[in-house]
């Protein structure tokens, strides 16, 4: 399927007559609690607050980059991102949690991701396979700017679900074991599929929140490590995200 071969679909994103085009990068972030903090912060900056219709949306002057969310789940996500397209964007990045089902991963971790699986229902409307990818380039130029600036980086797979309540213990082992996955959310597999349909440049950025591994769930949202490095990354893409793309 591609987009040229797309002419029985009956709805298209667009963007009306009344709607400002976007800049070309972006943040999306899943989570209301942060979308609502930093869409303030930038409006307390001097962003612009525009009409998003399912979401928040705000866009700084000086430097020119937008700010997108919340988008919880695959659904929700991949409408968000489809708009957001429609407006103009060219590069999006993802900031969201993540739960870890490798051993090897631990709250507080940063991910950006090189590999999704489909566990959710959205993605495959766009492509048939489970196994999906975000950008190759966009996604080292992420993991250069965390890892220069003192930030370690892990590349695992991640299976994105619908169903946070229904993850059951012996399928999570075996997508590690059998699919070398790592982390779990909601949302990445359907929006490395929606871009890579749609031919724009995506990455994400997940911070690990709770631990899925062991004999229990192990929360982490709470944790100091949580919260410091999910800012740390945060602000370290801030500081970056107008410029990614340029070489």
């Amino acid at each position: 399927m591609t987009v040229n071969s797309d002419e029985h679909i009956i709805i298209h994103p667009r963007r009306n007559k009344n709607e400002q085009p976007l800049p070309a990068n972006g943040l999306l972030l899943v989570n209301p609690s942060e979308a609502s903090q930093l869409m303030g912060r930038l409006q307390d900056g001097g962003a612009e607050s525009r009409f998003l219709f399912n979401s928040g949306l705000v866009v700084t002057g000086k430097s020119p980059y937008f700010a997108a969310g919340p988008a919880i789940g695959a659904p929700m996500a991949a409408l968000t991102l489809e708009k957001l397209i429609a407006l103009g964007a060219k590069r999006v990045i993802l900031f969201g949690w993540c739960g870890a089902i490798s051993q090897g991963l631990k709250v507080g971790d940063i991910l950006v991701p090189a590999r999704a699986l489909s566990g959710e229902g959205t993605s495959r409307y766009y492509f048939p396979d489970t196994q999906v990818e975000p950008d190759v380039k966009l996604s080292a130029e992420v993991r250069k700017v965390l890892a220069d600036n003192g930030l370690p980086v892990h590349q695992d797979c991640v299976w994105s679900t619908d169903a946070v309540y229904r993850e059951d213990r012996r399928l999570l082992k075996k997508l590690c074991w059998e699919k070398g996955v790592g982390a779990v959310d909601m949302e990445f597999s359907a929006l490395c599929a929606v871009a890579k349909f749609r031919q724009i440049e995506f990455a994400a950025v997940l911070t690990v929140s709770d631990e899925l591994w062991g004999d229990s769930w192990r929360p982490g949202f709470a944790k100091k490590i949580f919260q410091k490095q999910k800012q740390a990354a945060m602000d370290l893409l801030l500081c970056h995200i107008d410029r990614f793309g340029e070489n």
